[in-house]
């Protein structure tokens, strides 16, 4: 992040738009405007934006294995067949 050019008003960037969403789709990067010196909104590429969602995805699915990996090494886990069973009891599913 460039703070002399990623940082902006809300007022600049409402007066000079065009400006900055070529700048956007340029650079890749965020940019940050203010509302009386404070951050108060976030605007991005559209194509940016779904790489930092595909990120997020992975980042989520890469902790969902960790943890799964974390309950096989304490012995936090049931066979499926033992689990399946149980649901078909459960809900009187036959086989």
């Amino acid at each position: 992040m460039d703070i002399t050019k990623d940082i902006q008003a809300m007022t600049t960037f409402r007066n000079h738009s065009a400006k900055f969403l070529r700048h956007l789709r340029k650079t890749k990067r965020a940019l940050v405007l203010t509302v009386n010196g404070k951050a108060a909104a976030v605007v991005q590429d559209a194509a940016a934006y779904q790489r930092l969602l595909d990120l997020a995805a992975e980042a989520s699915a890469a902790e969902g294995i960790r943890q799964g990996l974390d309950d096989v090494a304490k012995g936090r886990t049931r066979p499926a067949r033992e689990v399946l069973n149980e649901i078909r009891a459960q809900y009187d599913i036959p086989r």
